[in-house]
């Protein structure tokens, strides 16, 4: 790697593989570069490395969602806090029927244990199924008003 933090994405995967062969002194050089700052002195060097190389992926391929973010923080901050953490919602239940307008048509789920039922076809997901509707990707709870955003689920009968 370069003196700069700066990796192109074609270079990733042999910088990745190259971590473990460094010797520590070239290691914190890179934490350095990487992350602006001197390397905790107490950090072992399989952590040292895993900080590195998730570093190096965060910057070309892109670090973290803002959801995932805030998630995170809220859950660093109950602990903190001596707060219980809040379990993740879960999906919508077995026997549950979706109902969504696209376009004039209305179009029915059924979910299941294992997926979802539309159109007497099993899918293993609401993405797939959101993807036969119109074509193009979409999040598939998005689609059916389940976001995580908060958003009320629409049209759904227990």
């Amino acid at each position: 790697m370069k003196k700069s933090a700066t990796i192109r994405r074609e270079d990733l995967a042999g910088e990745l593989v190259k971590l473990p062969t460094l010797e520590r002194a070239e290691l914190q050089a890179r934490w350095r570069a990487l992350y602006g700052r001197e390397a905790p002195r107490q950090i072992s060097r399989p952590i040292l490395i895993r900080a590195i190389a998730y570093r190096m992926q965060e910057q070309v391929l892109g670090g973290l969602k803002p959801a995932t973010r805030r998630l995170l923080d809220k859950v660093a901050d109950d602990l903190a806090a001596g707060r219980p953490i809040a379990a993740a919602p879960e999906g919508p239940k077995p026997g549950t029927r979706l109902l969504r307008e696209w376009r004039g048509k209305t179009y029915e789920v059924l979910v299941l244990e294992d997926g979802v039922l539309f159109r007497g076809q099993r899918y293993g997901s609401l993405s797939e199924v959101a993807r036969v509707i119109t074509g193009s990707r979409w999040s598939g709870p998005r689609f059916f008003g389940l976001s995580s955003s908060g958003m009320e689920a629409k049209g759904v009968d227990p």
